[in-house]
């Protein structure tokens, strides 16, 4: 039987790419791995991923292996490039396109139109001097982050006159056609977003609700997109693990195909429900709550935990 650093050094030398991470490419599980993925997404079609929360021992073998404490890692053509701030770094000094050995990536800068209630707000949020900058963030699963900062290397920097809105690459390859005003209103005030590149159409169901599509639906997918130790406490019969050998089966499924997710409180099992809303499944289904509501209102045989 192959050791574990066999099997990871194995990984190493049979791809030009590895990232070693929590979750997969298209389902990350941290914010950290998310980010690094993205990043290598800008330059690459294709390149291994290894789901760490999926085999405890390559989690704890590949610190030693490379002699870095956390996850995610990134090795290139059996070289260790680092973790997610160095391939931040390599990204924003314009290094890794030529590390990964492919051309650097050409993007136009996104049309992003800010209402005058908008810029009046920042301005009046701004405390310091000259023209603020403010970064919008995007992420994978287009949820949304603004603060004051000044530009970095590589960021895509929007003038609107009085004030400066700034992006990341990653960010910028999904703002083009946003629009952002501030709204008063009866719950209150705050800035509002609409961007139509985010995805949308899943199904939130109460347990109530998920029970009777599991029971009248036919042919769906019931995807668990927690960790093996999370299922050894409590699982709901049927289900699957969303690894990367299901991702890539669920992906080639008919689009019709209705697939159902949870997780422990419903947050995980969302942004995964997100991703296969891109990529064009049409009947998609989250448990809100997670399988900790299915065991108060469902099941109360399952653990909670």
């Amino acid at each position: 039987m192959m050791s574990t650093e066999a099997r990871i050094r194995s990984l190493i030398e049979g791809n030009d790419v590895v990232l070693f991470m929590k979750g997969v490419r298209r389902a990350p599980r941290c914010g950290f791995s998310a980010n690094t993925a993205a990043i290598l997404d800008e330059y690459l079609e294709d390149y291994l991923t290894v789901d760490v929360l999926a085999d405890e021992a390559i989690r704890e073998a590949i610190k030693e292996f490379s002699s870095w404490p956390t996850i995610p890692q990134l090795y290139v053509r059996g070289e260790f490039i680092g973790g997610a701030d160095i391939v931040r770094e390599l990204h924003d000094g314009d290094e890794l396109a030529a590390i990964l050995g492919v051309d650097a990536v050409e993007l136009p800068d996104p049309k992003i139109a800010l209402a005058p209630s908008a810029v009046e707000a920042f301005k009046r949020f701004y405390g310091g001097e000259g023209v603020p900058s403010i970064r919008l963030t995007i992420t994978s699963n287009y949820e949304y982050a603004m603060d004051f900062e000044e530009k970095r290397p590589r960021d895509i920097a929007l003038s609107f006159g009085d004030l400066e809105l700034i992006l990341d690459r990653f960010s910028a390859s999904r703002a083009d056609g946003l629009s952002i005003e501030y709204v008063v209103g009866d719950e209150g005030e705050g800035f509002k977003i609409h961007n139509p590149n985010e995805p949308g159409g899943i199904v939130q169901m109460p347990p109530s609700a998920f029970d009777e599509l599991l029971k009248t639906t036919e042919g769906v997918e019931l995807i668990d997109v927690r960790t093996e130790e999370e299922r050894a406490i409590a699982k709901i019969e049927g289900s699957i693990m969303l690894d990367e050998a299901e991702l890539e089966r669920l992906s080639a499924l008919d689009k019709d195909t209705p697939v159902a997710f949870y997780c422990h409180h419903g947050v995980r099992s969302e942004k995964a429900a997100a991703h296969f809303i891109r990529l064009g499944f049409k009947r998609v289904y989250n448990l809100m709550g997670g399988i900790d509501a299915w065991s108060l209102e469902i099941d109360p045989s399952i653990p909670r935990y």
